[in-house]
């Protein structure tokens, strides 16, 4: 077995920004750990694999080798990174690089799209396979999702017995089906065969248009809408249904949506990840993720009256009402070096390392960068763009920055090494890198 995760490349991630101009958008830290790393930690996981192959169009950066060197130290297994030329698709990029996949006489193979957060259930791919397709079959993993979001994502149409999809359709203009792609595939080497025919189609209709430049475009392959929808009804082609989270991560808003799904899985299969509640430590609330060397204030909770009668208290008038240890959490990531002060409140966001949040900030629905700097009694806040709580197959929309020709209410996101002054409130609001604010901001791109 091998596995094969498709990491894009600099061109996508623009719905990232300014976070991806930092990092690879593969590399950023969701629930604590780079985003690809969960899937890196579940295909070490599946008896009889052998290599986990990177596959993008990143020139191979500082960032990107060090991950793969500590990954590989971890899990004990080989990972490769294969750079592509261009961006080839989702087919063409295992279609270029088949030989290195197949090495080693690979019988089977996953492939994953690293803007995914799953659980990733692929030993369960694996029995499903045995039990309904061939050993020559094929498998998507799909999920359930409601009737006008599914028009977002492939859909597929499967025989409710046997689970063969009969139709496949990326995101259909009308309603198809509830079940969608999740953009995880389990193949055999015979993928290859049937890429194969489209690359060679490709090819020649590329050599009646005399006008085209076609030995790039030929090589571009889209796996769902030139493999599957062809493979559909042919007997080859499966699905498996999981019931276990899934969501997209398109958007700095979706990474704060994926951080909560991984932190609430990390009580089963990472406890030693979840900061707990400890004397004379901040107050912990739901699941947070705090990095051993963030310093973390641990003044302790100081309330009115508490000493009886004419007793002094050890802080200002102003004070008497509000906790002065930090609170932090629900769904909370704090990275590496990260300073809190006292009186903090952080809830639904995600702070990035060497951060440092002062005195009795309060930060909500944000994304705080690397080395920025939010001061006393500042509030920095977004809109969650979370699914509908209410429909359990409601998945998290991908919201355009604009509409109407104005920013789109969503979360906030610091830049690397923004500065945010003492007592001003940032709502909504996106702020590139380098920036040194001076007053309070609502709905706006600072340039």
């Amino acid at each position: 077995l091998k596995a094969v995760i498709l990491i894009g490349g600099p061109q996508k991630g623009t719905r990232f920004r300014p976070l991806s101009f930092e990092v690879p958008k593969p590399l950023f830290p969701v629930a604590g750990v780079p985003m690809v790393q969960h899937h890196i930690e579940a295909c070490a996981k599946v008896p009889g694999m052998k290599e986990i192959l990177l596959m993008g169009f990143y020139q191979p950066n500082e960032a990107l080798s060090r991950f793969l060197v500590s990954a590989q130290q971890e899990f004990k297994i080989p990972i490769r990174y294969l750079q592509e030329y261009a961006a080839l698709g989702t087919g063409g990029g295992i279609y270029h690089f088949r030989d290195q996949i197949l090495s080693g006489g690979a019988e089977a193979f996953f492939v994953l799209n690293a803007d995914v957060c799953s659980e990733f259930p692929l030993q369960e791919m694996l029995e499903f396979r045995q039990q309904h397709g061939d050993m020559h079959s094929f498998v998507i993993l799909g999920t359930t999702a409601n009737r006008t979001q599914a028009l977002n994502y492939g859909c597929i149409v499967a025989n409710a017995d046997t689970q063969e999809v009969q139709h496949y359709v990326e995101k259909p203009s009308t309603f198809v089906s509830e079940i969608i792609n999740c953009g995880i595939y389990l193949f055999t080497p015979a993928i290859f065969q049937h890429i194969g025919e489209v690359f060679q189609r490709n090819q020649e209709e590329l050599a009646l248009e005399e006008s085209s430049n076609g030995w790039q475009r030929a090589e571009v392959i889209r796996l769902e809408q030139d493999v599957f929808t062809a493979l559909a009804g042919s007997g080859k082609l499966y699905v498996y249904k999981t019931d276990g989270f899934w969501s997209q991560i398109k958007s700095a808003g979706s990474a704060i949506y994926a951080s909560r799904l991984y932190l609430n899985q990390y009580s089963k299969s990472h406890p030693e990840r979840l900061a707990q509640n400890k004397p004379g430590g901040p107050v912990i609330r739901g699941n947070v993720y705090i990095h051993p060397t963030a310093s973390i204030d641990s003044t302790a909770v100081v309330s009115a009256g508490s000493g009886g009668p004419g007793a002094r208290t050890c802080c200002p008038p102003r004070s008497h009402h509000l906790p002065l240890s930090s609170q932090l959490g629900p769904n909370v990531s704090i990275g590496e070096g990260v300073t809190v002060g006292a009186g903090v409140r952080v809830r639904e966001s995600i702070v990035l390392h060497g951060a440092s949040l002062h005195d009795h900030t309060c930060v909500l629905n944000t994304i705080v960068g690397w080395d920025s700097t939010i001061g006393r009694w500042a509030r920095v806040e977004g809109t969650p763009s979370d699914p509908n709580p209410n429909d359990p197959y409601a998945k998290i929309d991908s919201e355009t920055l604009f509409r109407d020709g104005r920013l789109t209410p969503s979360i906030t996101i610091l830049g690397c090494s923004v500065t945010i002054p003492a007592e001003v409130v940032i709502l909504n609001s996106i702020v590139l890198p380098h920036k040194e604010l001076s007053r309070s901001y609502k709905n706006q791109i600072i340039l």
